[in-house]
């Protein structure tokens, strides 16, 4: 079963979904992985309170990629409170693969970026400009 996800994934990563950035975005966040070099950016618009339009672009792994490209065809239409719930586990189950400590990071890059921006967030409390 692991290798239907596999090739999931791959196909993600060689053909992501709302690939691109967006003119004037609503939402915008950028960050990366230090530890694999991993950069994902993801715009967003809104129409009253939900997601409009999205749009991702990034460098890095096929992990790191794929795992954005799915998680804006999830997204699609939430409103923000409904993206602020999406939790680690629910990146994970549509990966549908296992992943140790190290790969973890890259699958939930995305997620990352997505919370920080829906969030508001500048940066990440602790981390230096």
């Amino acid at each position: 079963m692991e290798d239907l996800y596999r090739e999931y994934i791959l196909e993600h990563y060689k053909n992501p979904s709302n690939y691109g950035t967006l003119q004037n975005p609503d939402i915008s966040y950028t960050d990366s992985n230090p530890l694999c070099g991993d950069e994902i950016r993801i715009d967003i618009n809104l129409n009253d309170n939900k997601v409009k339009d999205v749009r991702f672009q990034g460098k890095g792994c096929a992990l790191s990629k794929a795992s954005a490209s799915m998680l804006t065809e999830m997204i699609d239409g939430m409103s923000l409170e409904e993206m602020k719930g999406i939790t680690k586990e629910d990146i994970i189950d549509v990966l549908g693969i296992t992943l140790g400590p190290v790969r973890i990071k890259c699958a939930l890059l995305g997620l990352k970026v997505l919370k920080a921006g829906a969030y508001g967030l500048k940066g990440w409390p602790g981390e230096e400009d």
